[in-house]
């Protein structure tokens, strides 16, 4: 996003968690970490110190995982006076918190009550947009005004179209449904299950979105767009997809636990599966997806003996 911006002409800071990697960043300027092969222009600004790099910003991003969301807002609030300034924050993380189950929006506005907070999510992969490869995003606010407009056209170009929603938890749940459901897309590559089977999984994967997705406050109509459908299509079938590649890993006999802890970035749907087959459960819905994901992560049932649940549950008609 900060080459994005760039190429937006935007003046573009960006500030690291951790202290070596800011230095690191600024000598090479490239993050060898995350996004290696892409220079960081000069005019990107890369800092540790929160104050001298959000003193002017009026637009925040916050693209920590979202186990770390908390802790990145105690940060800002402790260390800056950006509250002052800041028109807008921008999650940019797909997950929830794993102790409470609350969800990124729910954390920054408690935080920054007085600040405009939205979501940024839809189908993205970030080796793509740094590239400068054609993408659209669903950015959702609660309420979009003369600013939130601006903003739209600011972060926006020829490449990158950025779309507007009212639908924050809409737009949010898609992105945490998809990493989930990515998953047991792998699972269908790593059993070699075919095409058939793996577009009928995600059919019913996404009808499995829209129905919790409603059931937690999430308008049915953005689960069909970018920020649901959108952004399953691209994790279940990218090649770099992590949480594909988990269920391709399991599906093909390995322990998810041990990928998980040598994993050197967030697998968020990993955790994701826990939370909403916790949140399904104490609703009474019916996820026979999540179920069984949850079952071969959590409680090593077997990805042929899940697979086999699914398809023996009782006929009913489509719709």
């Amino acid at each position: 996003m900060a080459l994005h911006l760039n190429r937006c002409d935007q003046t573009v800071s960006i500030a690291p968690r951790r202290i070596e990697q800011a230095m690191s960043i600024t000598t090479t300027r490239e993050n060898s970490s995350y996004l290696p092969g892409f220079k960081l222009p000069d005019a990107i600004q890369v800092g540790y110190e929160l104050e001298p790099l959000l003193m002017e910003a009026n637009v925040l991003m916050l693209a920590c995982p979202s186990k770390g969301i908390r802790n990145l807002c105690d940060r800002i609030l402790k260390e800056t006076k950006a509250q002052e300034q800041v028109d807008l924050i921008l999650i940019l993380c797909k997950g929830l918190e794993k102790e409470s189950l609350k969800f990124p929006y729910e954390i920054v506005k408690e935080a920054f009550p007085s600040i405009s907070v939205g979501v940024l999510s839809g189908p993205s992969f970030a080796g793509e947009v740094a590239q400068g490869k054609p993408t659209a995003l669903s950015l959702a606010v609660s309420q979009i005004t003369p600013k939130i407009e601006q903003i739209q056209n600011q972060i926006s170009n020829n490449k990158l179209r950025v779309y507007l929603s009212e639908d924050v938890q809409g737009v949010q749940l898609g992105g945490i449904l998809k990493n989930i459901y990515a998953i047991g897309a792998g699972l269908c590559d790593g059993l070699s299950l075919g095409d058939n089977a793996k577009s009928a999984y995600i059919t019913r994967a996404l009808n499995e979105m829209v129905v919790i997705g409603e059931s937690l406050g999430g308008k049915k109509e953005t689960f069909y767009g970018l920020s649901g459908f959108g952004d399953l299509i691209a994790t279940c079938f990218g090649e770099w997809s992590r949480n594909r590649t988990l269920g391709l890993a399991v599906g093909q006999g390995s322990d998810p636990r041990s990928i998980i802890a040598e994993q050197k970035t967030v697998v968020e749907g990993y955790s994701s599966v826990e939370s909403l087959h916790k949140i399904a459960q104490s609703k009474g819905l019916d996820m026979p997806i999540l179920k069984e994901l949850y079952a071969i992560l959590y409680t090593n049932k077997s990805p042929k003996l899940a697979l086999s649940s699914l398809m023996m549950r009782d006929l009913k008609s489509e719709v």
